[in-house]
């Protein structure tokens, strides 16, 4: 069997949208395919039509010689083929194992109930292949969004699966256990499974894959050897131009000191002490579970600090909730911009203009006009592409869900933005973009300070870092020292117990 897979012809149209336009795709038997584009291009649909969550409008699906036009998502498991998508799927009321094992709980032989300690025990097989380092009878919900998307790896490989297909895998994983899931698909790969590799991580790709498909506008543009392509190659059939520099922003002044924060302690951090000037960026950098996030938590008045003082142009400010860290010119910028950053049910208009309600009141009414006026000039400002204001946002593309999130606080005018994953899940041309607003709002004066796992973006867009190593500042490094990845991850490691 020359291969396990093909797809032939596939068309996929939505209202006035053609998403899929007679695609092919071909699969060999222990082979990984890495699928890439630019968000919109249509991977992930393709993948839903694979995967039984969508119906193709016309095309054929041949799987190990098989064919068929449609078929459910149960079909799909029947036929092989298993598909974690970008959308996590999880109940978070249940534990590890049940999540694993959904729809699939081992029973006893006579009375027929859920044999709970067989289902521990098989789901503790399960999280050690694939490193999640918790009891099996561990709530989903105390789990961190990097876990969670183990726990839908492990519910996949405890089935037969012969195709795997991963869409944004490791968007929300560390290093270790980035590793580790290419260690499980190096695995897979040797038992004569196949797999399907989506990603916006180009590095992923080099190091995971055996070929590239590209797909840009709904059609398939190009598909390549990986190991005779390179990056700029990829980047250029993904856009239909070239990018000649992924990271367009470039060392610039920066002013005085504006935010100071001094022996900051808050849930992981300890005596955290570092500065922010106008016009600068500055990237806090740090394992999962370093003690990043707290801080962040606690700049912006989510967390409480236990001790410590934040200073803005030398003066003492308490910040003891989001709506002081607002009044002080502080916005943040959440990870998880479709669950913290946005009401993806509502318009356009809706989000940008959430954090601003009291700048259009006219008395007890919204100010209509007023409204329209302050979300386009967002709109035009970050080059929003949306057909029109009123658009639920849950419709646009990621990079252009993130610039909404952007415009909502923006709107505030702010001294301080802090980004958390600023271009997480978002394409290669949606980053530059994003990286190009970050740039302009530097030179408007304002600071700048991002937390991001991509090491190479950290690197690239910060005057300076702080390393947090188990909660404390470990290193902090100038972009003029000309500090090299691995310095960084050895601070980032100094503390770690």
């Amino acid at each position: 069997m020359e291969h396990i897979l093909q797809m032939h012809d596939i068309v996929k149209n939505y209202p006035g949208v053609t998403a899929l336009d007679h695609v092919d795709l071909e699969l060999k038997p222990g082979e990984v395919l890495a699928l890439v584009g630019e968000n919109g291009a249509g991977k992930s649909t393709l993948m839903k039509i694979l995967g039984g969550a969508e119906t193709a409008d016309s095309g054929l699906i041949v799987i190990k010689e098989n064919s068929y036009t449609q078929y459910s998502p149960k079909s799909a498991i029947d036929y092989g083929v298993g598909v974690i998508y970008q959308e996590l799927n999880y109940l978070n009321d249940l534990t590890i194992a049940e999540n694993i094992f959904l729809g699939r709980l081992p029973r006893k032989r006579l009375i027929r109930t859920v044999d709970y300690k067989e289902l521990n025990r098989c789901s503790k097989v399960l999280q050690q292949k694939v490193g999640i380092h918790k009891e099996p009878t561990t709530e989903v919900r105390a789990l961190s969004v990097g876990e969670k998307q183990l726990v839908e790896i492990a519910r996949i490989f405890s089935q037969d699966i012969s195709i795997l297909i991963f869409d944004e895998p490791t968007s929300a994983l560390t290093d270790t256990e980035t590793e580790n899931l290419f260690k499980l698909i190096r695995e897979c790969k040797a038992e004569g499974k196949s797999v399907i590799y989506i990603s916006h991580r180009l590095e992923e790709v080099f190091e995971i894959s055996d070929r590239v498909q590209v797909l840009r506008d709904g059609k398939s543009v190009a598909v390549l050897q990986t190991a005779s392509t390179d990056k700029k190659e990829i980047v250029h059939h993904m856009v239909g131009r070239e990018i000649k520099d992924l990271y367009p922003i470039s060392s610039r002044p920066t002013g005085d000191i504006y935010l100071e924060v001094r022996n900051l302690t808050a849930e992981k951090a300890r005596n955290v002490t570092f500065d922010l000037h106008k016009g600068e960026i500055v990237g806090l950098f740090g394992l999962m579970g370093s003690g990043r996030t707290s801080i962040v938590k606690a700049l912006f008045g989510a967390i409480k600090a236990t001790s410590g003082e934040i200073l803005i142009e030398g003066k003492p400010v308490q910040i003891t909730s989001p709506e002081s860290a607002l009044r002080n010119g502080i916005v943040y910028i959440p990870s998880e911009r479709k669950t913290e950053g946005l009401v993806l049910s509502h318009t356009v208009k809706e989000n940008i203009t959430l954090a601003s309600l009291d700048r259009i009141k006219k008395g007890l009414f919204l100010n209509r006009r007023k409204e329209s006026e302050l979300v386009n000039l967002w709109v035009d400002k970050l080059n929003i592409r949306t057909p029109s204001i009123d658009k639920e946002v849950k419709e646009l593309s990621g990079g252009n869900q993130q610039k909404v999130v952007l415009s909502k606080y923006l709107t505030l005018n702010p001294r301080v933005i802090i980004m958390n994953e600023p271009t997480r899940g978002i394409d290669v041309g949606a980053k530059v973009e994003i990286y190009k607003i970050i740039e302009q709002l530097c030179d408007q004066g304002i600071c700048v300070l991002i937390i991001s796992s991509e090491l190479p973006e950290v690197m690239a867009l910060s005057d300076r870092i702080v390393v947090i190593s188990n909660g404390e500042v470990s290193g902090i490094c100038e972009r003029a020292d000309g500090y090299t990845q691995e310095t960084l991850l050895e601070y980032a490691i100094a503390r770690m117990e």
